[in-house]
């Protein structure tokens, strides 16, 4: 199996149990074998690291793994080997693999920089200053990485692509997003909402399946369909994931991506409009 195929194994795995599944659990539950788990990660411990999971001791729960955990991890290290330390030096002594630090700021060259800005952020600089000392205010990050582009990352607030005109300005980055775009949208997509929550499911609604029948469908609400695994919901207590994009190929629910819908409502929208305007008159 592939690196991305165990992860892909793992990931399911938890969903199903509802827990981050034990090395035993998940070689009775799928084919994944251990061989296979040393040779691409170096041990299950790695493996769950890189699906940005870990073990609690007390419960078993798998949870994303904290920034701050991530830096006093990482600033440790530094105190230790008295200098930054390369990917293969972090992995040797870190619990973690490099893999969470690495997706959050795109490359292990960004890492200490946008560190230090979280460091200096969240009150941790003074404790850790020898070791902040450390990183080079210049000379570390490529051109097309510049520092205030970390800054940006950290501090300020991220947009989706532009969708003007409609009722939202950008395009989702977070569920919240979905949620008040399917609402916007609900009409025109066929629904009529009758209940939102917070527990799973997030909704209870009916949808237009023909032109005088409805059907009632509970739906969970999440940015990427994918999520629903990480969020360890069961798929028998739901009928139909409403989504920003699609990343899921084997999920047994039917998926709605808002992002591919998007473009045929306006189009229909605008094949419409002169009938529109005509009933207004």
């Amino acid at each position: 199996m592939t690196k991305q195929e165990i992860m892909d194994v793992i990931l399911d795995c938890t969903g199903k149990l509802r827990h981050v599944p034990t090395l035993m659990e998940l070689l009775e539950m799928t084919d994944v074998s251990h061989r296979n788990i040393i040779k691409h990660f170096g041990g299950y411990i790695g493996a769950l690291q890189a699906c940005n999971l870990e073990r609690n001791e007390l419960g078993g729960r798998g949870h994303k793994i904290s920034l701050e955990k991530l830096f006093i991890g990482w600033a440790g290290i530094v105190r230790k080997l008295k200098k930054l330390p390369t990917q293969s030096e972090y992995e040797h002594h870190s619990h973690y693999t490099t893999t969470p630090l690495v997706r959050r700021f795109g490359g292990w060259r960004q890492v200490p920089h946008a560190l230090k800005l979280f460091a200096e952020k969240f009150g941790l600089a003074e404790e850790w200053k020898d070791e902040l000392a450390l990183v080079k205010t210049t000379g570390m990050l490529p051109a097309s990485k510049p520092e205030k582009w970390l800054r940006a990352m950290l501090k300020a607030p991220t947009y989706g692509p532009p969708m003007w005109p409609g009722p939202l300005a950008y395009g989702p980055v977070n569920e919240m997003g979905v949620v008040f775009l399917f609402g916007a949208l609900a009409q025109q997509l066929g629904f009529v909402v009758h209940r939102l929550q917070p527990e799973f499911p997030d909704c209870e609604a009916m949808r237009r399946v023909a032109d005088e029948r409805w059907q009632y469908a509970r739906i969970e609400f999440e940015y990427e369909s994918r999520n629903f695994l990480k969020h360890m919901h069961e798929a028998s207590g739901c009928d139909l994931i409403v989504c920003w994009r699609h990343n899921w190929p084997e999920c047994p629910l039917e998926v709605l991506e808002l992002r591919k819908l998007l473009p045929k409502i306006a189009e229909i929208e605008n094949q419409n409009a002169p009938q529109i305007a005509q009933m207004k008159r």
